[in-house]
């Protein structure tokens, strides 16, 4: 049985993008929404140019109240049934109680070899570690931030004239690659984990 997948964004959304047009011919999971917390993300346009529901769900019309808020986007992603629902880029920290209602349907991918930097400015933490190496991870979500089982790694070497930005577009490609392949497991069942080169 096809799996259906929603996905939650933030921004233009090349994540996205990457999962969707993997999501075709004999993939075993088809997108049937795109949710993003901002108004004007740039992803949201890229959904619909690509035949794709899809819906927002504005977190500062709900000032302080993220309970609010993910009520809402729970009803949203209701509505649409999802099997799976992958975060790409999704700049919300969602809580134990939305994290509980959607067990074992959420993904995440995050921009670090988890458990290293949880959290944000990956890249840059990376290099003031002198690592010799960053990459990606996508991961089960739980209520610990950055803290599900990892499904998945794909590596990168950090490179001597590297700056945050650079390491950055080079861990990006990496994503659009690694999430697609996870995704694809996962919708047949496969939560086995998978490390890239």
């Amino acid at each position: 049985m096809t799996q259906r997948v929603a996905i939650l964004i933030s921004g233009g959304g090349s994540n996205m993008v990457s999962l969707v047009e993997d999501m075709q011919g004999d993939h075993p999971a088809r997108p049937v929404l795109v949710v993003s917390n901002v108004a004007d993300a740039g992803g949201l346009e890229k959904a619909r140019s690509r035949g794709i529901a899809t819906a927002c769900v504005d977190h500062t019309a709900f000032g302080a109240n993220r309970s609010a808020f993910e009520a809402r986007l729970s009803e949203v992603l209701e509505a649409a049934k999802p099997d799976v629902i992958c975060l790409a880029g999704f700049m919300r920290v969602l809580s134990a109680p939305f994290v509980t209602r959607w067990q074992g349907k959420l993904l995440n991918i995050h921009p670090s070899l988890l458990p290293k930097y949880k959290g944000l400015n990956t890249h840059a933490r990376a290099l003031a570690a002198g690592d010799s190496e960053a990459g990606c991870s996508v991961h089960e979500v739980t209520a610990e931030l950055d803290g599900g089982r990892v499904l998945g790694q794909a590596r990168v070497p950090i490179l001597p004239d590297d700056t945050p930005e650079k390491l950055a577009q080079r861990v990006l490609a990496q994503e659009h690659v690694l999430y697609p392949k996870i995704l694809r497991r996962v919708a047949i069942g496969d939560r086995s984990r998978l490390d890239l080169p």
